[in-house]
């Protein structure tokens, strides 16, 4: 098979079924279903087939496959092209794989619902535009699919439209995004204008001739980074992503685990060329991925709505990955990536079985004793949290110690944050999934809880899987590993990046802890985890005791519990002064000077024009009288002047 077909296949393939669940849904609503998860299934076949095709582990070069001229403005050229590299092969995966089990998962979720047609058409459009995002050969490709699941966030998010939180968390993803993308916006700008192009590999490639570009790097850097930050929900744009949960859970774990969030993490290792020559940029990534990471836990701890948990946990492992990449260790953050991906979408589907199963609920407080009425859901869920802690031998364990490694060679501050936000992600993650199964119940007795059906447990099983058996494609040799599957595969992704940054600054050099000091980190995360759920057991677990009320929050606890009131400063900060700024100058400058100014002006002109109006007789005698009027006023000027 061509290589344009079968790119075709890929990425055309969930578009065709949000095309036809947008016509003609409304007549198959039975169908809508079968039909996007099926195409979303054949795109995950094409991912796969691509792989088989490519040879990734003996490839060095990239395939470009070109489908036409897209933009073809004076020197400006960009075609609607395609980079199939190990990169984007990988992401590809990941998307159409975990992307067509919640696409499963969802025709037992949705189940019922009259707009299901209308949801499948948006699922299958943001798979679509993801794709994209991720196969785009040049930057405008890729900034088509960064807006498209923008967009598709913003109608999945508030696809409940009779919900107001529903379609005021869709406005607030919406703008949060659109801040970040303004950033998005200068870099591609900045990279066209130094570079003269925006393909990758022509980028790439103009690095070593171009010093004028290499002084503009680090503007170049921080706009990508902000754009980054805005997908990836970094502080300070991850406002947006808790308020995300006001959607269906399917949608919940599509952007969480693999699709919109990982979009910054994306782009970071696609420009790898030129985030690692800007290490001062790379520094202030480590910052703030360790600081989202550790503050998005400590709110976490205080959350009672078994979505909104999990949102943070998100907001906290990107923080895991935003380390890995500023410290330049891009294979520990894709790996990660992975990990999360399967863990993450998981925890999330789980969490709609258990809303699902509890007729709505989704509060901790009106859970409890659910694993004898829900075996299956409880016993994937034990396992995705093992796995998002980080509790060997689970895909989180390796996944997440190879960052904190790099994070400790860094600075060992960043390593004391990253241990301690394992502890917190431990404290909360069995908190949620203790209350929620285990002790005794607070379901309302109205409720029945029951088993969620084959196509949305199927799911959890194989999510289940992936999370327990995906770490080891990279094991250390401190472990007994030596597995290094994931550092060949990347290898020719990365080396054009490397080789650059030893031209610049040395040689570069790959650094390795001993065994003995990796072990005894290792040791440190496995111990942060044993406090954390001892810590829970001990003070709360065993006296079946949390501070599930708000009320009993005082002091300190306040700050957390309501998520440092940061929406309360933006909207006092920020949103309060623009809208009364915005006010001021509709009803003052544009009402009242303006429109005046304006209004004044027409009718100046309507007076005017209603005198002049009055000459217009239409008579004969009266033209003539004026013409004589005329002449003879001329003449007197004239004679009066002596001319």
């Amino acid at each position: 098979m061509s290589w344009e077909i079968l790119i075709s296949v890929l990425a055309f393939s969930p578009l065709l079924g949000s095309v036809l669940n947008a016509l003609f849904g409304r007549y198959w609503k039975g169908l809508s279903g079968t039909i996007g998860t099926l195409l979303s299934f054949v795109s995950f076949a094409a991912s796969v087939f691509a792989y088989l095709q490519f040879h990734p582990l003996e490839r060095q070069d990239a395939q470009i496959v070109t489908l036409f001229n897209w933009v073809n403005v004076g020197n400006f050229k960009a075609d609607l092209a395609y980079q199939i590299d190990q990169l984007s092969l990988f992401m590809a995966l990941i998307i159409t794989g975990i992307g067509s089990l919640i696409h499963l998962y969802s025709i037992g979720y949705m189940k019922g619902n009259p707009g299901i047609a209308r949801f499948f058409s948006y699922l299958n459009l943001f798979v679509f535009c993801m794709l994209h995002l991720v196969l785009a050969e040049n930057l405008v490709v890729l900034f088509f699919g960064w807006e498209g699941v923008g967009l598709c966030s913003y109608l999945l998010i508030g696809f409940d439209t009779h919900k107001e939180n529903a379609a005021q968390a869709s406005i607030k993803a919406f703008v949060t995004n659109r801040i970040a993308d303004l950033a998005m916006i200068g870099g591609i700008a900045l990279t066209y204008w130094l570079a003269g192009s925006v393909s990758f590999i022509t980028i790439s490639e103009s690095l070593p001739q171009a010093k004028f570009l290499l002084n503009a790097l680090p503007f170049v850097a921080i706009c990508f980074f902000i754009g980054a930050m805005g997908k990836s929900a970094q502080f300070p744009f991850h406002v947006w992503l808790p308020d995300a949960m006001a959607g269906p859970t399917p949608v919940s774990a599509l952007i969480h685990a693999a699709t919109m969030v990982t979009a910054g993490l994306f782009l970071i290792a696609r420009l790898n060329f030129i985030f690692i020559l800007v290490p001062k940029v790379g520094f202030w990534i480590v910052c703030i991925g360790t600081f989202t990471a550790f503050f998005a836990a400590t709110i976490g701890v205080y959350q009672n709505d078994i979505k909104k948990v999990l949102a943070y946990s998100t907001v906290s492992q990107l923080g895991y990955m935003f380390v890995a990449m500023g410290t330049g260790a891009y294979v520990a953050g894709l790996f990660h990536l992975l990990t999360h991906a399967f863990f993450k979408a998981l925890l999330f589907l789980g969490s709609g079985s258990v809303i699902h199963g509890l007729s709505d609920e989704q509060d901790l407080r009106r859970m409890g004793g659910l694993k004898s009425q829900m075996k299956i859901t409880w016993w994937t869920f034990l396992l995705g949290t093992l796995a998002i802690v980080g509790a060997p031998p689970f895909g989180g364990f390796f996944s997440k110690d190879l960052i904190l490694e790099k994070a400790f060679y860094f600075h060992p501050v960043f390593f004391g944050m990253g241990i301690a936000t394992a502890f917190l992600t431990t404290f909360y993650m069995f908190r949620l999934t203790f209350l929620a199964f285990t002790g005794k119940s607070r379901v309302s007795t109205h409720v029945h809880p029951h088993e969620s059906p084959w196509t949305m447990t199927l799911p959890l099983v194989i999510l289940a899987l992936g999370a327990a058996f995906s770490g080891y494609l990279l094991v250390p040799e401190s472990l007994g590993g030596g597995i290094d599957f994931l550092e060949k595969y990347f290898s020719p992704v990365f080396a054009k990046g490397l080789m650059y940054a030893s031209q610049q600054k040395g040689p570069a050099e790959v650094h390795h802890l001993s065994h003995e000091l990796e072990l005894l980190l290792a040791g440190f995360s496995l111990g942060a985890i044993l406090f954390g759920v001892g810590i829970y057991w001990f003070f709360f677990g065993k006296k079946e005791k949390l501070p599930l009320d708000e009320s009993s929050y005082a002091g300190w606890r306040l700050l957390p519990a309501n998520k440092y009131f940061i929406d309360e400063i933006f909207k006092n900060v920020l949103i309060g002064p623009i809208s009364a700024l915005s006010e001021f100058l509709s009803e003052v400058v544009e009402k009242r000077l303006i429109d005046r100014v304006l209004t004044g002006t027409g009718r100046f002109s309507g007076g005017v024009a209603s005198l002049l109006r009055r000459i217009q007789t239409g008579t004969v005698v009266d033209y003539a009288f004026l013409i004589v009027l005329g002449t003879v006023l001329i003449l007197s000027v004239f004679l009066w002047r002596g001319i």
